[in-house]
């Protein structure tokens, strides 16, 4: 029986913020290609900024460096927090799942200046129960030990939890330990898949 839903972060509550920061970068001057290396690709995003190595000072200075921009960190992620919006539909659904009695989970390959950014814009923390993040334990999906910290803090067992990814590679650690885990494609086909778990939002 699922006690708990795990919602994605990127593409669904905020669905369209990296197409969007990337577009106000290249307003900045900067080719495309190199700003999807930096914020996309990059060693340095993606195995040290979000496992917590690189802090947020020292990844938008080297940013900054790479697209040859003359900006501060705080400038960079104040334009990286000014292209996100929620979609008020997930809000919603978000909401609704918690007065139906679900717990609302976060898990989330991501680093400390966009989540702090966006708390500080939209509040999202506050539609939650518990949320992990990669920079804070210092691993990313598909590991195990995101989603056996995922466990831990929703208070509920692995298998009462739904978590649905965009990569079906990031799900396998969450079905290693025994999570309800299914690719997600697409909003309605998701809300789709909880109901024929079981879920009833009201």
């Amino acid at each position: 029986m699922i006690k708990a839903i795990t919602f994605d972060l990127d593409g669904v509550y905020f669905p369209s913020g990296k197409a969007n920061f990337i577009k106000a970068v290249v307003s900045l001057g900067v080719a495309e290609d190199e700003v999807k290396r930096v914020f996309l690709k990059s060693f340095e995003m993606n195995e040290r900024y979000k496992i917590g190595v690189m802090t947020d000072d020292e990844f938008w200075t080297w940013a900054a460096e790479q697209w040859q921009l003359d900006m501060a960190p705080k400038q960079l992620i104040e334009l990286l927090g000014d292209s996100y919006e929620v979609d008020p539909k997930v809000v919603e659904v978000v909401r609704m799942a918690r007065r139906s009695g679900y717990k609302t989970l976060v898990c989330s390959n991501n680093f400390p200046a966009r989540v702090n950014e966006l708390q500080r814009k939209f509040a999202f923390l506050d539609n939650f129960d518990a949320a992990v993040f990669s920079y804070e334990i210092g691993a990313v999906k598909p590991s195990e030990a995101i989603f056996q910290e995922l466990v831990k803090r929703s208070g509920v067992m692995a298998e009462e939890i739904a978590f649905a990814d965009d990569d079906a590679e990031k799900i396998s650690g969450a079905v290693a330990i025994g999570m309800t885990a299914f690719v997600y494609d697409g909003f309605e086909p998701f809300i789709d898949h909880l109901n024929s778990l079981g879920v009833k939002l009201a």
